[in-house]
């Protein structure tokens, strides 16, 4: 007689309804999940890419065709995808700029290889060809890139003119293009050329106005601080002034505030009260001695302070914000005080020219001819508001990418023709290698194409006729043949139209894209826990606590 079979124990792992997904599914699964951020972002790449109008819960609205800019404001919950966030944020930190790119090749290397997936090829395979690919147009373009020669200033300067007008043919601004551009390349050269810190670039904006009336300043401008009744006494321009940076409140404190004072007699309040303006008296005079006549102070300066200022024909401002004040010292020199006394010659700055203007509604302190001028401001000028900042994230790409031009100097063609390049190239390796990685490296070949084709859709142009007679173009040796939006061929030699990038920018984009693709495809199984979706409520009160809290409140209840 068969025995029958020992029952098997039901082992629970997870908790009760933990959502688990895994297999070939899972991974078809996120691979949509991305092609889906892809077809978001897609319209925005290349001159003639649209804007995305974002609204948030509050209700503001942002216009910004800015690939890092929009995956930021749509709040993407899905796990898979916000990987694809997190690469087009560290290529906007890393290089400033292509990070639309570089989401979308990421997303067009999943969808070529989607066939494979589904056919059954093990994704260790084709992560293996991706990497494979990926290393050999790095190479590629490390063999093409074209290094400019920084012992020619004026050949050099141009090349940046050309680098930031690329980065800003996709923009808002691309009408303005060479007001900018040499904005961009002024503001770069004012910084100090071994250390590159953009943070030292201040930004500001001012409604009203056209674009034309925003300005570089070679030194700091900050708007007006709030001030006392005594200020409009002050002067507002001085010539070569010497300045103080200070991080200390230089006013009186009410009575009651921080102290409780036990006195005896009318006369022992009164010397208190004496005390304390003596303190502040003491403190204007020893600022007096050092020969300033331009004050700031990262703390509040009181009327008293200010109308004393004042009679001394001294400039002072208050509150001033902390990056405003460090940008004070890199361009005047000194250093931020925290004491009134024992302050020497070599803690004061200075600079060429102080003056305040009035910058459309708003009045600036600007500081310029600064002897140690490591530092430079742009103001921004322009109709709507979201205007501006778009206009500012523009900036900001341009800057970055005329940044690591300065510190590298290799450039390469833009307009997709480092693309068809590499896709021809590697396409030709590709038939030298036996096996499945010959379809993986040919896979990833054409994915290359994505960006020459998506810039052809949105301009409007036939992207299948363009494609075509750009591989014919590079197949017969005419490596920098790229997509031309505005001629009537449609294809023309980029590094001729001066349409040039850092390679940098497209050496990132390559790696970061080929990383996230690989990331996606080692992902087989998602287990989402159901509370972690729900907003944590928090421990529940024990029992009776409302009760006891109420207890002897309002009206009508008896007496105890």
């Amino acid at each position: 007689m068969q025995r029958g079979l020992p029952m098997q124990p039901t082992v629970v792992l997870l908790k009760e309804g933990t959502d688990t997904s895994q297999g070939r599914g899972q991974l078809l699964s996120n691979i949509s999940a991305c092609l889906a951020i892809a077809e978001t972002l897609s319209s925005t790449l290349g001159p003639r890419g649209m804007d995305k109008l974002i609204v948030n819960e509050r209700g503001d609205a942002q216009i910004t065709n800015d690939g890092a800019t929009i995956l930021k404001l749509l709040d993407i919950v899905h796990p898979a995808a916000r990987t694809l966030v997190d690469i087009a944020r560290a290529q906007d930190a890393e290089v400033g700029d292509g990070t639309t790119s570089v989401v979308l090749l990421a997303a067009q290397f999943l969808k070529e290889v989607r066939s494979f997936i589904e056919d059954g090829v093990s994704p260790h395979i084709i992560m293996k060809g991706f990497r494979k690919a990926s290393q050999l147009a790095l190479d590629q373009i490390q063999e093409l890139q074209i290094t400019v020669d920084k012992s020619d200033p004026e050949q050099f300067h141009s090349l940046l003119l050309k680098c930031a007008s690329t980065s800003m043919s996709s923009k808002l601004i691309h009408s303005e293009k060479p007001f900018f551009s040499k904005m961009v390349v002024e503001a770069i050269e004012c910084l100090d050329q071994d250390d590159l810190d953009e943070s030292l670039i201040g930004v500001k904006k001012i409604a009203g106005g056209g674009l034309q009336d925003s300005l570089l300043v070679k030194g700091v401008a900050f708007k007006k601080t709030f001030t006392y009744a005594g200020a409009e006494q002050q002067p507002k321009h001085f010539a070569d002034p010497l300045i103080l940076c200070l991080n200390v409140e230089l006013e009186l404190k009410a009575e009651k505030d921080n102290a409780e004072v036990r006195v005896d007699a009318v006369s022992e309040y009164q010397a208190i009260v004496d005390a304390e303006w003596e303190i502040i008296y003491r403190k204007l005079e020893a600022i007096e001695k050092t020969g300033a006549k331009v004050v700031l102070s990262k703390l509040p300066i009181g009327d008293l302070a200010t109308q004393w200022f004042a009679d001394r024909d001294i400039f002072c401002a208050g509150r001033v914000a902390a990056g405003d004040l460090r940008r004070v010292i890199q361009a005047a020199g000194g250093s931020i005080q925290s004491t009134c006394s024992d302050i020497k010659k070599e803690h004061l700055g200075t600079c060429g020219l102080f003056d305040e203007r009035q910058i459309g509604g708003e009045r600036y302190n600007i500081f310029e001819k600064c002897p140690k001028a490591k530092t430079c401001t742009l103001i921004l000028r322009g109709g709507a508001e979201q205007f501006i900042e778009e206009v500012e994230r523009s900036l900001h790409d341009a800057l970055m990418v005329v940044k690591r031009a300065v510190r590298n100097g290799e450039v390469v063609a833009g307009g997709g023709a480092i693309e068809m390049e590499l896709s021809a190239r590697i396409r030709k390796h590709a038939l030298s290698i036996p096996g499945k990685l010959q379809l993986i490296i040919a896979a990833f070949a054409k994915s290359l194409e994505v960006i020459p084709r998506q810039i052809c859709d949105n301009a409007g142009l036939d992207s299948t006729d363009i494609l075509n007679k750009l591989r014919m173009k590079h197949a017969s040796g005419d490596k920098w043949a790229g997509v031309d939006v505005d001629g009537a061929s449609g294809v023309r030699d980029n590094m001729e139209a001066f349409v040039w990038e850092p390679s940098l920018v497209k050496i990132n984009a390559i790696s970061s894209a080929t990383e996230a693709a690989c990331l996606i495809l080692s992902v087989d199984e998602t287990v989402r826990n159901p509370q972690s979706e729900q907003a944590n409520p928090g421990p529940k009160a024990p029992p009776g606590t409302a009760q006891r809290a109420l207890r002897g409140r309002g009206r009508g209840m008896g007496r105890r």
